[in-house]
């Protein structure tokens, strides 16, 4: 039986589903799929998760319609500027994973201030990830060991974990999708190396904290392995 996992990771999927199921715009959508947040994120540390992980953005959802980003990026300067104070408030520490370039000065100017202002919450962590890939992830790492000019002989699964974007973030024990895809879609690859993976039919603006309760049962039902 596994103990109750210290970091989940959340792939939040459907939202769009969940709008055209419902005949509504897709902003609504991406909108409901903010509202289901907080509960998730509050469940999830009242169960005992020190780390949780939300994948709100990828590299990739830049090539979205104009409408569709745009929509998006209004909720993710809602969710800085509303959600994540209420976070900070409530005694979590936010941090934010993924490439600054390119993204809006406002937006990285409140990714700034969150991080700032919560640095000394000890509820649990909220990593974040915006503008964010798996793989570029990685090439970050490589190209910080670069630039701090280390040898190939000191390359190691230790060091290149220590140039990861926070690398404070310890691997996922549990990652959860919603909407019935399963895949990672370049999800904390280097920390997925042996996460347990639960897939959920429902969309994520349907999740409650309920789902987190059932979640953690299934989980702590497994036996963990590691390759042993």
């Amino acid at each position: 039986m596994a103990d109750a996992p210290t970091h989940i990771g959340y792939i939040l999927d459907g939202n769009r589903r969940w709008a055209r199921q419902h005949g509504l715009p897709t902003y609504e959508g991406h909108l409901a799929g903010y509202n289901a947040l907080y509960d998730v994120i509050e469940a999830s540390a009242e169960a005992g998760a020190t780390y949780i992980s939300l994948y709100t953005f990828s590299t990739q959802n830049w090539s979205r319609t104009e409408e569709e980003v745009s929509g998006i990026l209004k909720i993710i300067r809602r969710m800085f500027r509303g959600t994540l104070k209420r976070l900070t408030k409530d005694g979590y520490q936010v941090i934010v994973l993924g490439a600054r370039e390119g993204i809006p000065d406002d937006i990285a100017k409140l990714i700034e201030e969150a991080e700032s202002s919560s640095k000394d919450g000890h509820r649990a962590t909220v990593a974040i990830c915006f503008n964010y890939g798996g793989q570029e992830e990685i090439v970050r790492a490589a190209q910080r060991l670069i630039a701090k000019k280390v040898s190939a002989d000191e390359v190691t699964m230790e060091s290149v974990a220590g140039a990861l974007d926070h690398p404070e973030l310890p691997p996922c024990d549990l990652i959860v999708r919603t909407s019935g895809e399963q895949r990672l879609s370049d999800f904390m690859l280097w920390r997925a190396a042996y996460s347990e993976f639960i897939f959920l039919e429902k969309y994520w603006p349907e999740m409650t904290k309920e789902d987190v309760t059932s979640i953690l049962e299934e989980y702590t039902r497994r036996s963990r392995r590691f390759g042993g």
